[in-house]
């Protein structure tokens, strides 16, 4: 143990030298005290001479020190004894001006341990000698920081002698971290303690902050907010009732005269005051507040002052009207407001109706009484205007008027406090509504709004029997059809939102009434070539069908009606001489049961599973049969919708499910075994397909197969891609993996083809990769250096080879495997090659970019972010390549491998070297592929936007 002499001399080094940087001097005595006396109370006579110095310069150092040891101690450290000698060595140095702001400093760590005796000498202490004004703002925070942390310890019966000296030392703090704290205190004050007799001296030191108009400096090291300060402000000023009678004119006068911005601040500060103010208060100061509210309703300065406003007059009327009884007598500002907006309603072709009608729906949300009281008042008021000979050119506003007061009766079961009993608001009404409604679907000038009407009223829940609904339908249904035969579709989008409302309750009238409608305008065989009107309709009744249709009852409707219509299409007379326009309506007609489907799986509709078992095998028999016999189905648009459909289906199947699918898909397309994939009506087990090669591949993999036969391996991907990983593809994997790229290679003719081949192999491989084992070492051994860097054969086969060997590179990156940059760094050694160098530079791109092949809806491997980490890794090496001149070809391969990857890469994997990309960016433009210099130019504009959003 040290002597203390030696303590002694160690405290005396360390305060002399206190001045000087060294953030380890409080831990060294921490250290030092504890193999010493090992109490704090120790340091304290060790710094006896320099606490007590004459020398200023000194005693401030000694106390600072002190203050700084004190902060860094654990509070276990600090015993009852020793805060009670701190806290009076500390407030008793708050007397002299040297050893104030070490003094405040040392105080600062005790409040959360300190007893209450202990709190009110520091309160008396600081009240007694600090002056705010003599001191920096940094040191009044200090001040703030002690008081707050001292409220929860000081006794309410001593918080008579601390609310008026504190309103002293607050008042005038400009600082607006010391506003936070300063907000924080007020709000105990207001909240905890009785303030009732310094209430206005409170609201002093308050209300001059209102409303706030602090910006922020840049680059604020605290980084506080305005709206940091308005909310801590608006919790004050709603922290007590006694603030109203201060409060009210304030809001007054800032509502009369403030920029749009005070006005929202303001109205934002009633909405939460309101209420905490309470009824009695407010029925005194009612009327001036309407007056204001109004004002800012029926001439606001923008929608979001006019929102605030609306918002405010409902919690201003449900606050005054909370405890009124629930019977029909509704009195005062309800009552009066009520009666002055039915008043404007007279001519509700005026611009204030809107206002008027706003205001009367906000009251459907405030109290059961008053929404009753509204509803008896404008309902009856606006239907007889309607029924007035001498109004109507005014029935169209009339409607209107009522379709927003129908929706607010809805919303307001939702929201506000319920009825006395569970029937709707308006069943009252509800006979007199919907006749109103029915007559004004009859004139075109109403229709749209007794549209937007009927949209409310079915969407009301319990409202409508389910004659009503069919009424309602069939009603609407007159106004669907004439959209069609007048060729006028302005109403068409409010039908079908009126139609899709009905088919989430009432699903079965919009398929007995609306769907045969809308199948009409769909022919059997395409129109011919001079009906365009014809071809129109079944383009929108398609695109109605499809918007229509995603309830279950009513998609099974569409897919049995339709079904007949494909094969007629396909397969028809017309479909001999002329492919072109059946081939147009066949993808038109396909394309309308993608989109429903394509919703249906995102609502996650368990019906979809349900047509792996007959639309899939009928569009795969379709398929095949056209391919054998032509016709329009063999048309490559066309089999590309049928392939997104199955994907979307089989998608949606459970992993049992998926394997019986899979058991039949692979053998039909590798072994020949085609029937069993397919329905019996198009293709049966006693076709006889064309002889297999040598290879002995299935249809389309077959080196005799037609164009069209071979299209279908676009089909066999559709199947493949969305393949759970627990879907075992065969007891030998890597035999079944090699057999699809040797025959896809080898027989895959078109683009689109290849593609197929290689996305299933990609995909296969990020899902299997553990059982690839040897399938993966031959292509990195052998199939690169015989098929891609060295091959004997023709450019063409080794760009194949080059898209395989990409998509096997994305496979295994998406899933972040360790042989995907293996894999990847392999073509870097061919971009010297003038056949491959620059589709291998372009291939970074496509390795990057994100598909619709690889994602988790289809069951693959996705690690997260995995495209910025590979970017991030391999744009050093690239841009690297793109600066070195030594090798021209080099360089500009690399340069277009750089361009690729950062077009297909979120921004942020590359901003950070932005600088440096731009000169290559720049020289990339001269490069003659109109492609790429698109890129650059797209890259270009998105960094550009980008960094003007962050200014």
């Amino acid at each position: 143990m040290s002597s203390p002499s030696t303590s002694d001399a160690s405290v005396e080094r360390l305060v002399t030298t206190h001045a000087q940087p060294c953030a380890k001097k409080p831990s060294i005595l921490i250290s030092l005290l504890e193999v010493s006396e090992g109490r704090l109370l120790g340091v304290v006579k060790a710094l006896g001479p320099y606490l007590t110095s004459e020398q200023d310069d000194l005693r401030t150092k000694g106390v600072d020190f002190l203050a700084t040891v004190i902060g860094r101690c654990p509070e276990k450290t600090l015993n009852r004894q020793a805060v009670k000698v701190l806290t009076a060595f500390f407030c008793d140095k708050l007397d002299d001006t040297e050893t104030i702001v070490p003094g405040l400093k040392g105080l600062l760590p005790l409040p959360p341990i300190c007893a209450s005796s202990d709190a009110l000498v520091i309160i008396k202490a600081i009240f007694a000698h600090v002056n705010m004004r003599a001191l920096v703002q940094s040191v009044r925070f200090f001040v703030f920081s002690i008081i707050e942390g001292l409220l929860s310890t000081i006794e309410k019966s001593m918080m008579g002698e601390f609310i008026v000296p504190y309103i002293r030392l607050a008042e005038g703090e400009k600082d607006p971290r010391n506003l936070l704290l300063a907000f924080a205190i007020a709000r105990v004050i207001l909240t905890e303690f009785d303030p009732t007799d310094n209430i206005e001296a409170l609201s002093n030191i308050i209300f001059c902050y209102f409303p706030i108009t602090f910006r922020p400096p840049p680059n604020d090291p605290y980084g506080i907010t305005s709206d940091d300060l308005r909310v801590a402000l608006r919790r004050c000023i709603s922290a007590n009732a006694g603030f109203g009678p201060f409060a009210v004119p304030i809001f007054l006068e800032k509502l009369a005269a403030g920029s749009p911005a005070i006005k929202r601040d303001t109205l934002q500060t009633m909405t939460e005051c309101i209420p905490v103010y309470g009824a009695v208060f407010l029925r005194t100061s009612a009327r001036k507040l309407w007056n204001a509210l109004k004002l800012e309703i029926f001439q606001p300065t923008d929608n979001l002052t006019e929102a605030a406003a609306l918002s405010t007059t409902q919690i201003l009327v449900t606050t005054i009207h909370a405890g009124d009884s629930q019977d029909e007598d509704v009195q005062g500002l309800a009552r009066d407001a009520c009666e002055e907006c039915i008043g404007i309603l007279r001519e509700p072709e005026k611009s204030q109706a809107k206002p008027a009608i706003k205001i009367l729906c906000a009251f459907m949300a405030t109290t059961p009484s008053i929404a009753r009281y509204t509803l008896s008042n404008v309902v009856p008021h606006l239907l007889k205007l309607y029924a007035d000979p001498k109004e109507v050119p005014s029935r169209q506003p009339v409607l209107l008027l009522l379709s927003d007061v129908i929706a607010a009766a809805r919303d307001s079961g939702k929201d506000a406090e319920p009825m006395s009993d569970d029937s709707p608001a308006l069943l009252s009404y509800k006979d007199e509504v919907l006749g109103a409604l029915i007559s004004g679907l009859a004139t075109p000038s109403t229709t749209s709004a007794a549209l937007a009407g009927l949209t409310g009223l079915v969407s009301t829940p319990a409202l409508l029997s389910d004659e009503e609904f069919g009424f309602v339908v069939l009603k609407v249904n007159e106004v669907l059809k004439a959209c069609y035969e007048e060729e006028n579709m302005d109403n068409s989008n409010s039908v079908l939102k009126l139609l899709m409302t009905i088919s989430t309750t009432s699903p079965v009238h919009v398929r007995n009434q609306t769907l045969p409608l809308l199948l009409q305008f769909l022919p059997a065989t395409a129109p011919a070539k001079d009906a365009a009107v014809a071809r129109a309709r079944y383009q929108q009744a398609l695109e109605a069908l499809s918007t229509l249709c995603g309830p279950p009852v009513l998609f099974q409707t569409f897919v049995t009606e339709v079904s007949p219509r494909l094969v007629s299409i396909a397969f028809g007379s017309a479909a001999d001489s002329d492919s072109e326009l059946p081939a147009a309506y066949l993808h038109a007609i396909l394309t309308a049961l993608k989109r429903v489907l394509s919703g249906k799986v995102d609502d996650g509709h368990e019906d979809v599973a349900g047509y792996a078992d007959t639309l899939v095998p009928a569009l795969y028999g379709i398929s095949v049969r056209a391919a054998l016999q032509g016709g329009p189905a063999t048309e490559p648009r066309v089999v590309g919708v049928v392939g997104e459909i199955i994907r979307l289906i089989i998608q949606s199947l459970a992993p049992p499910r998926q394997q019986a699918f899979a058991d039949v898909l692979f053998p039909a397309f590798l072994e020949e075994k085609i029937a069993p994939l397919c329905s019996p009506e198009h293709v049966s087990a006693s076709y006889r397909f064309l002889p297999c090669t040598p290879l002995h591949g299935g249809l389309a993999f077959q080196s005799d197969a037609t164009p069209s036969e071979r299209n279908l391996l676009v089909l066999f991907e559709a199947g493949v891609v969305p393949l759970h990983p627990t879907v075992t593809i065969d007891s030998d994997i890597n035999a079944r993996l090699e057999k699809i790229l040797l025959q896809g290679v080898a027989h895959a003719e078109t683009e689109r083809q290849i593609e197929a081949v290689a996305r299933v192999i990609g995909s296969i491989v990020n899902k299997h990769v553990d059982e690839l084992g040897p399938f993966l070492e031959l292509r990195r051994t052998v199939y690169w250096s015989v098929h891609i860097r060295e091959p004997a054969g023709y450019p063409e086969a080794r760009l194949k080879a080059l898209r395989i060997w990409t998509w096997i590179c994305k496979g295994l990156l998406v899933r972040n495997h360790p042989l995907a940059l293996q894999f990847i760094y392999n073509l870097f050694d061919v971009f010297e090659n003038a056949d491959i160098g620059t589709h291998a530079a372009k291939a970074f791109g496509d390795i990057a970019a994100s598909d619709s092949v690889l994602t988790k809806r289809n069951s693959a491997v996705v690690k997260f972010l995995w495209s910025q980490k590979f970017a991030t890794g391999i744009l050093p090496r690239l841009m690297a390549g793109a600066k070195d001149k030594s090798n021209s070809i080099l360089q500009r391969a690399n340069l277009i491998a750089l361009t690729a990857l950062i077009k297909s890469v979120p921004n942020t994997a590359y901003a950070h070297e932005m600088s440096q990309l731009m000169p290559l960016l720049m020289r990339a433009l001269d490069i003659p592929d109109l492609q790429i210099r698109a890129d650059v130019i797209e890259t270009l504009l998105a960094a550009a936007a980008e960094q003007k959003s962050t200014h």
